[in-house]
């Protein structure tokens, strides 16, 4: 069970939250405030799971709240989902690692889609080992997407971002670098033979090559270059 509070300034927007939370069984609602020093008394003695933050607050603003709470009030997970009508705030509460933002008024089945997102990070974070490598967080679009690594096609570097084709579903593009992917793939487990970098700008399963023909390979009928800093690596994975 994810233990919650909210905080908004407007008495309407609590009673919503707190009217959807009752309808979800994996997040227990302990508490709602309208005072951010309310709040942060509470949590000072109380540490909790997951925050729902209202960003525009008279007093000091949600993301404003969220950066200045000590670490110990909140558990190291530290999970927040920010509410606003503003949605020009939602790229500064995403670069604070926020699950997800709900722009209001949201319906239930919105709220539903961003507690869920909460429920199954928490799940991965907490979960034994074993189980929680079949898949990766990455954050783009403002929230945290939860993508399986069997379904990655390949991922491709653009610049400061990167295009992760995922099969069945449009590409994710999210700022990250090719090594910190890496780090991410390399932490997974039941990926078959892995991931191999094969080009500065193009990462690879070893499962999904489907031919290789001079110096490029076929993925998914994509017709991918095999870089020449990279030939020697993919030579040992693959020798003529």
């Amino acid at each position: 069970m994810i233990r919650a509070i909210a905080l908004d300034d407007e008495p309407p927007a609590l009673r919503v939250i707190t009217r959807f939370c009752e309808q979800i069984d994996f997040v227990d609602l302990q508490k709602t405030f309208s005072r951010t020093d309310q709040a942060l008394t509470y949590l000072e003695q109380f540490p909790v799971d997951l925050l729902f933050l209202d960003i525009n607050m008279p007093s000091m603003s949600g993301i404003d709240f969220y950066k200045s709470l000590p670490q110990q009030a909140v558990t190291t997970d530290r999970m927040v989902i920010f509410t606003t009508a503003h949605a020009e705030h939602a790229v500064e509460g995403f670069n604070l690692n926020a699950v997800d933002y709900l722009l209001k008024p949201f319906t239930f089945d919105r709220f539903l889609q961003a507690a869920t997102r909460a429920s199954d990070y928490y799940q991965f974070l907490h979960a034994p080992a074993p189980a929680r490598h079949t898949y990766i967080y990455i954050r783009a679009d403002y929230r945290l997407n939860k993508i399986a690594v069997n379904d990655i096609v390949f991922i491709e570097g653009l610049d400061d971002y990167l295009k992760i084709h995922v099969q069945n579903s449009k590409p994710i593009v999210t700022r990250m670098t090719m090594k910190a992917i890496l780090q991410k793939l390399d932490e997974t487990e039941e990926t078959g033979e892995g991931f191999l970098r094969v080009h500065r700008s193009y990462i690879v399963p070893v499962s999904r090559i489907e031919a290789i023909k001079n110096k490029s390979l076929l993925i998914a009928g994509q017709e991918i270059p095999i870089g020449a800093s990279y030939e020697a690596d993919f030579q040992k994975r693959f020798p003529a």
